[in-house]
């Protein structure tokens, strides 16, 4: 039995739109931060960081992005040299095809030995500056953001 080869489909374009080199210089208490994401011939996005935490202290992060056809969804993952725990996401697109939502659970920052539901966005402003934000889900539903990060892109 021969493994049909997977192929790109429309949906992998929001992806397209992030592969590049990419500065951050917001992070408060932190140095610069670069994020250089590379497409795995437009089936897989691969986004390595590298930088300052806030605080001090060197970190790299990892997010894999792909978009899966028989769910339908977005799925992907972050570790970071920052942390022990893997974040594992499913998410969509949103109609004006600008923000894709990925959506994970992990510990709850606030109640230590408890598990939170957490909503993380990549919206793209335009073909040059982007923003990643994070929230988590409070006990009425809602989403309470409590990071926010604006990328510019440098290449």
């Amino acid at each position: 039995m021969e493994m049909e080869m997977a192929k790109p489909q429309a949906e992998h374009g929001f992806l397209r739109r992030l592969v590049g080199t990419w500065e951050v210089r917001d992070m408060p208490d932190a140095g610069t931060w670069v994020e250089v994401v590379r497409s795995l011939h437009g089936i897989w996005f691969v986004a390595e960081g590298n930088g300052q935490m806030p605080g001090g202290g060197d970190a790299t992060t990892v997010l894999t992005l792909g978009y899966d056809p028989a769910k339908g969804r977005y799925v992907g993952s972050w570790i970071g040299s920052m942390m022990t725990h893997m974040w594992v996401y499913d998410g969509e697109v949103s109609a004006d095809g600008n923000t894709l939502s990925l959506y994970t659970t992990g510990p709850d920052f606030e109640n230590p030995g408890r598990t939170g539901e957490y909503r993380e966005q990549i919206i793209i402003n335009d073909d040059d500056h982007r923003i990643f934000n994070s929230s988590a889900k409070q006990a009425d539903g809602r989403w309470k953001q409590f990071m926010e990060v604006n990328y510019r892109r440098v290449s």
